[in-house]
Protein backbone atom coordinates (compact mmCIF):
# COMPACT_ATOMS: atom_id res chain seq x y z
CA UNK A 1 0.00 0.00 0.00
CA UNK A 2 1.49 3.45 -0.92
CA UNK A 3 2.52 5.91 1.69
CA UNK A 4 0.80 8.70 0.18
CA UNK A 5 -3.38 9.45 -0.64
CA UNK A 6 -4.82 10.35 -3.99
CA UNK A 7 -5.48 14.34 -3.54
CA UNK A 8 -8.73 15.68 -4.31
CA UNK A 9 -8.33 17.79 -8.06
CA UNK A 10 -11.17 20.64 -7.73
CA UNK A 11 -11.54 23.94 -9.88
CA UNK A 12 -11.83 26.53 -7.69
CA UNK A 13 -14.57 29.02 -8.38
CA UNK A 14 -12.41 31.74 -5.88
CA UNK A 15 -9.34 31.64 -7.88
CA UNK A 16 -11.17 31.26 -10.54
CA UNK A 17 -12.74 35.13 -10.72
CA UNK A 18 -9.72 36.48 -9.26
CA UNK A 19 -7.78 35.06 -12.15
CA UNK A 20 -10.09 35.66 -14.94
CA UNK A 21 -9.68 32.02 -15.79
CA UNK A 22 -10.42 28.62 -15.39
CA UNK A 23 -7.94 27.66 -12.15
CA UNK A 24 -7.48 23.72 -11.33
CA UNK A 25 -6.27 23.13 -8.31
CA UNK A 26 -4.49 19.71 -7.30
CA UNK A 27 -4.84 19.53 -3.45
CA UNK A 28 -1.45 17.80 -2.23
CA UNK A 29 -1.56 20.01 0.89
CA UNK A 30 -3.96 17.13 1.91
CA UNK A 31 -1.20 14.53 2.10
CA UNK A 32 -1.06 12.63 5.28
CA UNK A 33 1.74 14.32 6.00
CA UNK A 34 0.62 17.94 4.64
CA UNK A 35 2.66 18.23 1.17
CA UNK A 36 3.47 16.73 -1.38
CA UNK A 37 6.42 14.97 -0.78
CA UNK A 38 5.53 12.29 1.03
CA UNK A 39 4.59 11.19 -2.92
CA UNK A 40 8.18 10.82 -3.96
CA UNK A 41 9.73 10.68 -0.49
CA UNK A 42 7.50 7.62 0.37
CA UNK A 43 8.47 5.98 -2.86
CA UNK A 44 11.98 6.47 -2.30
CA UNK A 45 11.65 5.44 1.64
CA UNK A 46 9.79 2.40 0.61
CA UNK A 47 12.91 1.34 -2.02
CA UNK A 48 15.64 1.61 0.40
CA UNK A 49 13.60 -0.37 3.63
CA UNK A 50 13.24 -3.34 0.96
CA UNK A 51 16.84 -3.22 0.27
CA UNK A 52 17.55 -3.07 3.62
CA UNK A 53 18.07 0.33 5.10
CA UNK A 54 17.64 0.21 8.86
CA UNK A 55 17.31 3.85 9.48
CA UNK A 56 16.55 6.84 7.22
CA UNK A 57 18.75 10.11 7.57
CA UNK A 58 17.54 13.13 5.75
CA UNK A 59 18.11 16.87 5.96
CA UNK A 60 15.17 19.66 5.66
CA UNK A 61 13.48 22.83 6.37
CA UNK A 62 10.44 20.97 7.42
CA UNK A 63 8.38 19.28 4.32
CA UNK A 64 10.64 16.64 3.24
CA UNK A 65 11.76 16.03 6.80
CA UNK A 66 8.16 15.43 7.88
CA UNK A 67 7.79 13.18 4.94
CA UNK A 68 10.58 11.06 6.06
CA UNK A 69 9.43 11.14 9.36
CA UNK A 70 6.21 10.09 8.66
CA UNK A 71 7.43 7.03 6.03
CA UNK A 72 9.96 6.11 9.33
CA UNK A 73 7.01 5.61 11.65
CA UNK A 74 4.56 3.30 9.36
CA UNK A 75 7.54 1.18 8.11
CA UNK A 76 8.75 1.18 11.42
CA UNK A 77 12.07 2.60 11.09
CA UNK A 78 13.71 5.48 13.09
CA UNK A 79 14.70 8.48 11.55
CA UNK A 80 17.30 11.40 11.66
CA UNK A 81 16.50 14.64 10.31
CA UNK A 82 18.84 17.22 10.41
CA UNK A 83 17.42 20.75 10.25
CA UNK A 84 18.73 24.16 9.64
CA UNK A 85 18.74 27.10 12.04
CA UNK A 86 16.10 28.73 10.44
CA UNK A 87 13.43 25.91 10.76
CA UNK A 88 11.02 27.19 13.11
CA UNK A 89 10.04 25.38 16.53
CA UNK A 90 7.30 24.27 15.33
CA UNK A 91 8.45 22.14 12.28
CA UNK A 92 10.76 20.53 15.21
CA UNK A 93 7.62 20.15 17.12
CA UNK A 94 5.98 18.39 14.17
CA UNK A 95 9.31 16.29 13.54
CA UNK A 96 9.28 14.85 16.76
CA UNK A 97 5.72 14.05 17.07
CA UNK A 98 6.64 11.60 14.16
CA UNK A 99 9.20 10.14 16.75
CA UNK A 100 12.33 11.66 14.73
CA UNK A 101 15.52 12.49 15.94
CA UNK A 102 16.16 15.67 15.68
CA UNK A 103 19.77 17.93 15.12
CA UNK A 104 19.73 21.54 14.57
CA UNK A 105 22.84 22.99 12.50
CA UNK A 106 23.58 25.48 10.09
CA UNK A 107 22.40 28.67 8.55
CA UNK A 108 20.81 27.06 5.49
CA UNK A 109 19.87 23.32 3.94
CA UNK A 110 23.45 23.21 2.52
CA UNK A 111 24.90 23.01 6.19
CA UNK A 112 22.71 21.15 7.71
CA UNK A 113 22.54 18.36 4.68
CA UNK A 114 26.85 17.95 4.80
CA UNK A 115 26.21 16.88 8.55
CA UNK A 116 23.09 14.50 7.60
CA UNK A 117 25.19 13.01 4.56
CA UNK A 118 28.11 12.92 7.03
CA UNK A 119 26.23 10.72 9.56
CA UNK A 120 25.34 8.36 6.95
CA UNK A 121 26.70 4.74 8.28
CA UNK A 122 26.79 1.18 6.54
CA UNK A 123 23.24 -0.03 7.36
CA UNK A 124 21.23 3.58 7.11
CA UNK A 125 19.73 4.73 3.72
CA UNK A 126 20.35 8.81 3.02
CA UNK A 127 17.07 10.16 1.48
CA UNK A 128 17.47 13.29 -0.40
CA UNK A 129 15.14 16.08 -0.09
CA UNK A 130 14.84 16.63 -3.82
CA UNK A 131 17.70 15.66 -5.78
CA UNK A 132 16.88 11.94 -6.66
CA UNK A 133 15.04 9.75 -9.55
CA UNK A 134 13.04 8.10 -6.90
CA UNK A 135 11.16 11.35 -5.66
CA UNK A 136 10.49 12.70 -9.25
CA UNK A 137 9.02 9.10 -9.93
CA UNK A 138 6.88 9.18 -6.50
CA UNK A 139 6.17 12.90 -7.35
CA UNK A 140 5.16 12.04 -10.83
CA UNK A 141 1.98 10.39 -9.61
CA UNK A 142 0.12 13.09 -9.19
CA UNK A 143 0.39 14.05 -12.76
CA UNK A 144 -1.51 10.52 -13.62
CA UNK A 145 -4.38 11.30 -11.33
CA UNK A 146 -5.24 14.49 -12.75
CA UNK A 147 -4.49 12.71 -16.42
CA UNK A 148 -7.18 9.75 -15.07
CA UNK A 149 -9.48 12.46 -14.29
CA UNK A 150 -9.60 13.65 -17.21
CA UNK A 151 -8.42 16.83 -16.82
CA UNK A 152 -5.97 18.82 -18.99
CA UNK A 153 -4.54 22.45 -18.30
CA UNK A 154 -3.16 24.84 -20.68
CA UNK A 155 -0.27 25.04 -18.49
CA UNK A 156 1.01 23.95 -14.77
CA UNK A 157 1.60 26.23 -12.11
CA UNK A 158 4.00 25.03 -9.08
CA UNK A 159 6.40 26.50 -6.72
CA UNK A 160 10.43 25.26 -7.00
CA UNK A 161 12.85 25.19 -4.50
CA UNK A 162 15.44 22.18 -4.88
CA UNK A 163 13.82 21.25 -8.41
CA UNK A 164 12.21 18.18 -6.76
CA UNK A 165 8.20 18.97 -7.76
CA UNK A 166 9.37 20.73 -11.17
CA UNK A 167 11.03 17.16 -12.08
CA UNK A 168 8.41 15.17 -10.93
CA UNK A 169 5.39 17.24 -12.47
CA UNK A 170 7.33 17.36 -16.16
CA UNK A 171 8.31 13.49 -15.66
CA UNK A 172 4.65 12.84 -15.22
CA UNK A 173 4.12 15.47 -17.56
CA UNK A 174 5.91 13.34 -20.42
CA UNK A 175 4.77 10.36 -19.64
CA UNK A 176 1.25 11.30 -20.73
CA UNK A 177 1.81 13.20 -23.69
CA UNK A 178 2.24 16.83 -21.95
CA UNK A 179 5.63 18.12 -23.20
CA UNK A 180 4.15 20.76 -25.24
CA UNK A 181 1.96 22.14 -21.86
CA UNK A 182 3.79 24.64 -20.27
CA UNK A 183 5.79 24.51 -16.49
CA UNK A 184 5.17 27.86 -14.60
CA UNK A 185 7.69 27.84 -11.88
CA UNK A 186 7.44 30.46 -9.04
CA UNK A 187 9.94 31.39 -6.43
CA UNK A 188 9.70 33.90 -3.67
CA UNK A 189 12.21 37.13 -3.98
CA UNK A 190 15.10 36.03 -2.12
CA UNK A 191 14.92 32.20 -2.88
CA UNK A 192 15.24 32.33 -6.69
CA UNK A 193 17.12 29.75 -7.24
CA UNK A 194 16.15 28.77 -10.77
CA UNK A 195 15.83 32.36 -12.05
CA UNK A 196 19.48 32.64 -11.17
CA UNK A 197 20.25 30.20 -13.20
CA UNK A 198 18.13 31.55 -15.63
CA UNK A 199 19.88 34.43 -15.71
CA UNK A 200 23.07 33.03 -15.71
CA UNK A 201 22.54 30.26 -18.19
CA UNK A 202 23.75 27.50 -15.89
CA UNK A 203 23.04 26.19 -11.97
CA UNK A 204 24.36 29.05 -10.01
CA UNK A 205 24.49 29.37 -5.80
CA UNK A 206 22.63 31.99 -4.01
CA UNK A 207 24.69 33.52 -1.37
CA UNK A 208 22.41 33.35 0.76
CA UNK A 209 18.31 32.67 1.57
CA UNK A 210 16.18 35.43 2.85
CA UNK A 211 12.52 34.81 1.88
CA UNK A 212 10.07 33.76 4.42
CA UNK A 213 9.84 30.90 1.91
CA UNK A 214 11.69 28.47 3.80
CA UNK A 215 10.43 25.72 2.01
CA UNK A 216 12.14 27.05 -1.24
CA UNK A 217 15.11 27.74 0.62
CA UNK A 218 17.75 25.50 -1.51
CA UNK A 219 20.40 27.76 -2.35
CA UNK A 220 21.11 25.93 -5.97
CA UNK A 221 18.64 24.06 -8.04
CA UNK A 222 19.49 20.02 -9.38
CA UNK A 223 20.79 19.70 -12.10
CA UNK A 224 17.43 17.60 -13.74
CA UNK A 225 15.39 20.92 -13.24
CA UNK A 226 17.79 23.03 -14.77
CA UNK A 227 17.90 20.02 -17.75
CA UNK A 228 14.29 20.29 -17.85
CA UNK A 229 14.25 24.21 -18.22
CA UNK A 230 16.44 23.24 -21.90
CA UNK A 231 14.10 20.81 -23.19
CA UNK A 232 11.00 22.13 -22.36
CA UNK A 233 9.00 25.51 -21.73
CA UNK A 234 9.30 26.23 -18.48
CA UNK A 235 8.38 29.87 -17.50
CA UNK A 236 10.12 31.76 -14.16
CA UNK A 237 8.29 33.98 -12.54
CA UNK A 238 9.52 35.45 -9.09
CA UNK A 239 6.99 37.22 -6.62
CA UNK A 240 7.49 39.10 -3.72
CA UNK A 241 6.94 37.32 0.17
CA UNK A 242 4.15 39.70 0.63
CA UNK A 243 2.48 38.38 -2.12
CA UNK A 244 2.79 34.90 -1.34
CA UNK A 245 1.78 35.56 2.44
CA UNK A 246 -1.20 37.63 1.26
CA UNK A 247 -2.23 34.61 -1.24
CA UNK A 248 -1.45 32.17 1.97
CA UNK A 249 -4.56 34.04 4.05
CA UNK A 250 -7.03 34.45 0.95
CA UNK A 251 -6.47 30.78 0.30
CA UNK A 252 -7.23 29.85 4.13
CA UNK A 253 -10.48 31.72 3.88
CA UNK A 254 -11.52 30.80 0.53
CA UNK A 255 -10.79 27.08 0.81
CA UNK A 256 -10.41 26.31 4.62
CA UNK A 257 -6.88 25.22 4.21
CA UNK A 258 -3.65 26.48 5.29
CA UNK A 259 -0.55 26.39 3.30
CA UNK A 260 2.97 27.83 3.65
CA UNK A 261 4.27 30.67 2.06
CA UNK A 262 6.03 28.19 -0.94
CA UNK A 263 2.70 27.08 -1.90
CA UNK A 264 1.33 30.91 -1.51
CA UNK A 265 3.98 31.73 -4.22
CA UNK A 266 1.98 29.46 -7.03
CA UNK A 267 -1.07 30.72 -5.47
CA UNK A 268 -0.22 34.66 -5.97
CA UNK A 269 -0.11 34.18 -9.74
CA UNK A 270 -3.94 33.46 -9.26
CA UNK A 271 -4.83 35.81 -7.28
CA UNK A 272 -3.25 38.76 -8.60
CA UNK A 273 -4.02 37.90 -11.95
CA UNK A 274 -0.54 37.77 -12.96
CA UNK A 275 0.52 38.50 -16.82
CA UNK A 276 1.92 35.04 -16.97
CA UNK A 277 -1.10 33.61 -16.95
CA UNK A 278 -2.44 35.97 -19.83
CA UNK A 279 -2.24 33.49 -22.42
CA UNK A 280 -3.55 30.31 -20.99
CA UNK A 281 -7.92 30.03 -20.84
CA UNK A 282 -7.42 27.32 -17.64
CA UNK A 283 -4.30 26.33 -15.54
CA UNK A 284 -3.67 23.74 -12.98
CA UNK A 285 -2.33 25.18 -9.30
CA UNK A 286 -0.10 22.87 -7.59
CA UNK A 287 -1.26 23.27 -4.07
CA UNK A 288 1.65 21.65 -2.41
CA UNK A 289 0.84 22.39 0.69
CA UNK A 290 3.21 22.70 4.05
CA UNK A 291 2.76 21.74 7.27
CA UNK A 292 4.93 24.00 9.58
CA UNK A 293 3.43 27.94 8.90
CA UNK A 294 0.78 28.77 11.43
CA UNK A 295 -2.07 31.94 10.81
CA UNK A 296 0.25 33.47 13.50
CA UNK A 297 3.31 33.38 12.15
CA UNK A 298 2.32 34.23 8.33
CA UNK A 299 0.31 37.81 9.87
CA UNK A 300 3.54 38.36 11.65
CA UNK A 301 5.74 38.04 8.31
CA UNK A 302 2.98 40.09 6.80
CA UNK A 303 2.80 43.25 9.66
CA UNK A 304 6.44 42.99 9.05
CA UNK A 305 6.07 44.21 5.63
CA UNK A 306 7.72 40.86 4.16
Amino acid sequence: MSLHVDTPLIESHPLSLAAGRRVWLKLDALQPPGSFKIRGIGRACEVHHERGGRRFITSSGGNAGLAVAYAGRRLGVPVLVVVPETTTDTAIALLKREHAEVIVHGASWQEANALAQSEVGATDAYIHPFDDPLLWDGHASMIEEIARAGVVPDAVVLAVGGGGLLCGVAEGMRRHGWDHLPIVAVETDGAASLRAALDAGQPVTLDAITSVATSLGAKRICDRAWEWTRERAVESVVVSDLAALTACERFLADHRLLVEPACGASLALAYEAHAALAPFDAVLVIACGGATATIDQIRRWSHRGA
